[in-house]
């Protein structure tokens, strides 16, 4: 993923009161933290910002914020907003070097739907986890990891086990095989049609094994 270069301002004061001036001056309190340093507070320019963190996967863009002529490599990890108007009210970031390692959510992307057999059947494709928390090189944290469905049946279980995941990259959970989707039945079960087509597939599997049977 490709880093950002975000400018910010250093902030003298701290505090709800110094915040809520920051906001109406049309800027973002934030803070800097993290890798055994002092933190920094800072501010972000409002509609910068705003253009930026409705991008997908922001919390595993990595960026390089100046503030002072001096560079912080880090990565965004909790951004406060307004309950109504979901502005951005409080940004975190933190501190990262390039030879670490961090836990970041990443989304999981679902490919080849109109392959799958269990979906042309009318099954439904639950998705538990729509991100996975992954132990990812600060340097190169994915964007996403994908699902191939194809070929997958109603009734079939995607494990964490069976996604091919990236160099590096390893699930924080860790004491089992969790689920990340499956292909659930149709409420109310599947039609007639797909009934007979599945018992047609069984006599025609049984009428074979006969056949076999009489030709030795």
């Amino acid at each position: 993923m490709q880093t950002i270069d975000f400018k910010a301002e250093a902030r003298s004061q701290v505090g709800k009161g110094s915040a809520r001036a920051t906001r109406r001056a049309g800027l973002v309190p934030a803070v800097i933290y993290g890798n055994k340093q002092s933190p920094i507070p800072i501010t972000l320019d409002a509609n910068k910002w705003r253009q930026l963190m409705h991008k997908p996967g922001i919390f595993s863009q990595l960026m390089n914020i100046e503030v002072n002529n001096e560079t912080h490599f880090v990565l965004p990890r909790d951004i406060q907003q307004h309950p109504v108007s979901e502005e951005a009210e409080h940004v975190d970031f933190l501190r990262v070097t390039k030879n670490a390692t961090v836990a970041v959510g990443i989304n999981v992307e679902f490919l080849n739907e109109d392959k799958c057999t269990g979906l042309k059947l009318g099954g439904v494709l639950n998705v538990v986890r729509p991100k996975v928390e992954l132990n990812c090189p600060a340097i190169s944290i994915p964007e996403k990891i994908t699902v191939d469905l194809e070929g997958l049946n109603v009734g079939h279980t995607i494990h964490i086990s069976a996604i091919d995941l990236p160099d590096g990259c390893t699930p924080t959970i860790t004491d089992r095989d969790f689920t990340v989707a499956t292909i659930a039945a149709p409420r109310g079960g599947l039609g007639d049609s797909e009934e007979e087509e599945e018992t047609e597939t069984t006599d025609e599997s049984s009428e074979s094994s006969d056949e076999d049977k009489n030709d030795s």
